[in-house]
């Protein structure tokens, strides 16, 4: 079944691409389990120069990978060469590191020689989404092949090219062809893959109902899972806090990417000094970034990706006024041919309301009032997910202490939005997923930690 991806600024199809044959499929795995029996034999050095090229060919195409982000996904092109050198820089993380971090632990015991060692697993599959097309995919990539892995990425139907892109990136590089492998595949091929035998563990960035399916299928076979799903991630703003700091802060980071973002703010939970200064400021700054043609590059805010999850959201914030939530920004679909969707202000959000209780993934801001610091925790942590959280304060000893011990997140902030970073450990708790990429920990997910024990 061909795979057609359609440009969201315009509605235009930009290319169709043939679906990888089940016999493809089969040859696939079995080529990247051959190429891991010999990579795995070879040493951080080696795949350290790799590595290395690899982020050297991201940094000199960044504008050719910018370009297909915009035309498939809607990306503003400044953005998405800012993220073409975020990938480098994971590259160049995990060349540098990967050796210690996987280095053995000498452990005392009874025995003469007691030890633990870190071996790969084989071929990882990745199922990953399209709202950061080529950084989901470069976080897991680059520490799993330095851990002696090797990868099958299952990218979103609409991101084909940026898939057979980052495929091309590590032959570019010089790995060997069936280190790193695309599959062109629908999401209701993706079980069959995880049944594979030689396929020994899968990540899954994505919904949360995506994750259970993926979870599920993983279970039955016993097979390692590290899940990144999706966020409401509350942004607690107390009475102490610089409220302009704190506004351009949280505009910022509810417009990353069009508001496509898992750890984008998404629930503003203001004390009620504050509340009518922080939804003015608010407003008027939402209000000032520009929504245009993803290709242009004073353009802040691009389409959402695809129309039908343009008119999701659009049907959450109607639910949610309609159910009593004040609109004071956008919450009109543009009369335009693109996916396009303004930057949108709600408040007097109260929970029942789609805008409290679920994940609303595009520019479209939720702001909660509350009376007191207790109450704006309590509202933060209402809810199934648990991905990222800001505290917004002029006492930093108290917003590391609500950050530390009072938030139920993987990735809690303190005066700053919410973002990854190669050498922090990076994922969530309840609906948001499990398991751990980025830092150290990540590099530890897709290995055999292994007890050695000599008398």
């Amino acid at each position: 079944m061909p795979i057609e991806t359609i440009n969201p600024a315009t509605g235009e199809t930009i290319k169709v691409f043939e679906e990888t044959s089940a016999t493809d499929v089969e040859k696939v795995i079995e080529s990247s389990h051959e190429t891991f029996l010999k990579w795995r034999g070879t040493d951080f050095k080696h795949r350290s120069i790799l590595m290395k090229k690899a982020a050297q060919v991201l940094r000199e195409n960044s504008g050719e990978y910018a370009i297909l982000m915009a035309q498939e996904m809607g990306k503003p092109i400044r953005d998405g060469r800012a993220e073409a050198e975020k990938c480098a820089w994971v590259c160049d993380y995990y060349a540098e590191n990967a050796a210690s971090f996987l280095a053995p632990e000498m452990i005392e015991t009874d025995a003469t020689k007691s030890f633990v060692t870190f071996q790969p697993l084989g071929v990882v599959l990745a199922v990953m989404p399209w709202n950061f097309p080529f950084w989901q995919v470069l976080r897991f990539a680059a520490p799993a092949l330095m851990a002696g892995n090797t990868g099958i990425l299952k990218h979103a139907s609409n991101v084909p090219a940026c898939a057979l892109a980052i495929e091309d990136v590590f032959r570019k590089a010089g790995f060997p062809e069936h280190a790193f492998r695309t599959l062109l595949i629908g999401g209701s091929r993706v079980a069959s893959v995880i049944e594979h035998p030689l396929v020994k563990a899968v990540t899954l960035t994505g919904s949360t109902p995506a994750g259970r399916s993926v979870a599920q299928k993983a279970g039955e076979m016993l097979k390692k899972t590290v899940l990144e799903l999706g966020g409401s991630d509350p942004y607690v703003v107390l009475e102490d806090a610089d409220l302009e700091a704190t506004v351009a802060t949280c505009v910022t980071s509810r417009l990353i990417n069009a508001g496509q973002s898992c750890i984008a703010a998404k629930r503003f939970i203001v004390v009620e000094p504050l509340r009518k200064e922080f939804e003015n400021l608010f407003v008027e700054q939402m209000g000032a970034r520009k929504m245009g043609d993803p290709l242009e590059e004073d353009t802040d805010i691009g389409p959402q990706a695809r129309h039908d999850l343009r008119d999701e959201l659009h049907d959450q914030v109607v639910r949610s006024i309609e159910m009593g939530a004040k609109c004071l920004l956008g919450g009109e679909v543009p009369d335009d041919k693109g996916a396009y969707y303004p930057p949108t202000v709600l408040t007097e959000v109260k929970k029942g309301m789609p805008a409290y209780e679920e994940e609303l993934f595009g520019p479209v801001a939720a702001i909660i009032p509350v009376e007191d610091e207790n109450e704006a925790v309590r509202v933060a942590n209402d809810s199934v997910f648990g991905l990222g959280a800001a505290v917004f304060t002029g006492d930093s000893a108290k917003g590391e202490e609500i950050a530390s011990y009072e938030l139920e997140a993987g990735c809690c902030f303190v005066n700053e939005f919410v973002r990854s970073d190669p050498r922090l450990p990076f994922g969530g708790v309840k609906e948001s997923g499990y398991g751990r990429e980025l830092s150290h920990y990540g590099i530890k997910e897709f290995v055999n930690i292994k007890t050695v024990y000599v008398k």
